[in-house]
Parts: structure tokens; C-alpha cells; sequence
């Protein structure tokens, strides 16, 4: 999982070299994120409010159930930034969105496939045969 330092740094890096004219003009980074992992963390502690105000640059946060849907924001301009899994941005400059992608290795494997406490599904190997759900185009695809 990213640390706080990289997220805001990595943040920082994307957000605050457009600040010239975008701020200006909006004085607020919006940010689409999904309820999961730092991005999470970020809002709750409100550490990038803390770190932009003194810039004068206000922080909106844009909630989204997957990654496609929020990158369909940015590419359309209505999110500044947010984070993704690693296929979505594939899919969307695959389709021809004109939107930049920064990716890491995880340090861990934050990955699992869920099933309910009685199902026959132990192992990976006793998903044949099995209905899988997922979002197209999401990580899970």
C-alpha cells in the first residue's frame, strides 16, 4: 500500500504544477476517488485540505463506484485526479481517452476472492464451473 508521504507527493507532483492557471480559475482540485484503500485515509484525515490551503487551493472529493466511471470524469474534465486499478486506464486510452496514468508496484497482495462462510469455494482451482461477478473494465477484468 502507498504511504501517506507518496500519495501526497504523488498528489502534489500531478496537482500542483497546473496550479498556474487552474488554480486561478478554480481554486479547487477535485478528486474522484472509490471507498477503498489510501484515498480513503486521505479524505477522512483531511490531509490534503491541510496541505493545500496554504497554497489556496480547496479540496473536492467526487465519490465513484469503479474505475471507469472516474476516468471517464477526468478524460471529460469534470475530476482533476483520482485513483484506479490497473486495468481501467488501459481500457479508456485503449478507447481513446487522453488522460495520464502514474502506476506502482503493490507491496502487498490486497486482493481476495470473496465468498460466503458455507460456499464450496476454498481454492482458486474451485471456481470452474463457478458464476463469477465482476465491473467490466475494472481491475477485476
Amino acid at each position: 500500500m502507498l504511504s501517506r508521504r507518496t500519495l501526497l507527493a504523488a498528489t502534489a507532483a500531478l496537482a500542483l504544477p497546473s496550479t498556474g492557471s487552474f488554480a486561478q480559475a478554480n481554486k479547487e482540485l477535485r478528486i474522484g476517488y472509490q471507498k477503498s484503500g489510501v484515498w480513503v485515509i486521505a479524505r477522512q484525515q483531511q490531509l490534503l485540505e491541510k496541505r493545500f490551503a496554504k497554497h489556496g487551493l480547496g479540496v473536492k472529493w467526487i465519490e465513484f463506484t469503479s474505475g471507469p466511471p472516474l476516468l471517464e470524469a477526468i478524460n471529460a474534465g469534470a475530476v482533476d485526479i483520482g485513483g484506479v486499478g490497473d486495468s481501467p486506464p488501459i481500457f479508456a486510452q485503449a478507447a481513446g481517452a487522453a488522460i495520464v496514468y502514474v502506476a506502482g508496484v503493490p507491496v502487498n497482495n490486497g486482493q481476495a476472492i470473496v465468498v460466503k462462510p458455507n460456499s464450496r469455494i476454498r481454492d482458486l482451482k474451485d471456481l470452474k464451473g463457478a458464476r463469477v461477478a465482476f465491473t467490466k473494465g475494472s481491475e477485476c477484468a
